[in-house]
């Protein structure tokens, strides 16, 4: 074998092709507008939708619409669960750094028990415990930031010709 082609052999990637651009480029369209979404209804209820793990999450429904991870069962799920997982642990150990670490591995656990895991949001467990927001407004404001993700991707993967979603519940 020459030096090249054992050359080319180990550096050849197991990534999956790139997709076109056409897919790239709704999928970017679809992610922002989702967001841009919960930023305008943030700005006109004065709360705010628009946390980081969300942008993670619209990545996943729009990025990986056929993964597990991606499906409205899982982000919506997975978000309310982590957030929960969150408060309890926020309610027994109080607003510091070791709450949110552990509310974040929690989170996991419990995501996983109910079958709903979804990472991104790991990182709203972690923003409960690091930042103490109200319960019942928090909730209700995740709650509508993840439908309007999954409605927007919905929209977006259907304009894109990707099957989305794979499963509801």
């Amino acid at each position: 074998m020459t030096q090249s082609v054992i050359g080319r052999h180990r550096w050849a990637t197991q990534a999956p092709p790139r997709p076109k651009p056409s897919t790239v480029l709704i999928a970017t369209a679809t992610s922002v507008a989702a967001l841009v979404v919960l930023v305008a209804v943030g700005k006109a209820t004065g709360e705010t939708l628009l946390i980081p793990p969300l942008a993670a999450s619209m990545a996943l429904v729009v990025g990986a619409s056929g993964l597990p991870l991606g499906q409205p069962r899982n982000v919506i799920g997975g978000q309310l669960v982590s957030a929960a997982t969150g408060f309890v642990v926020l309610a027994v150990l109080g607003q510091n750094d070791w709450s949110a670490a552990i509310a974040g591995g929690l989170a996991l656990g419990a995501m996983l028990l109910l079958r709903v895991p979804h990472s991104p949001a790991a990182a709203t467990a972690v923003i409960v415990a690091a930042t103490s927001p109200k319960v019942v407004s928090f909730l209700l404001l995740l709650a509508a930031a993840t439908v309007i993700l999954v409605l927007v991707g919905l929209v977006g993967n259907r304009i894109n010709n990707q099957r989305y979603p794979i499963y509801w519940w």
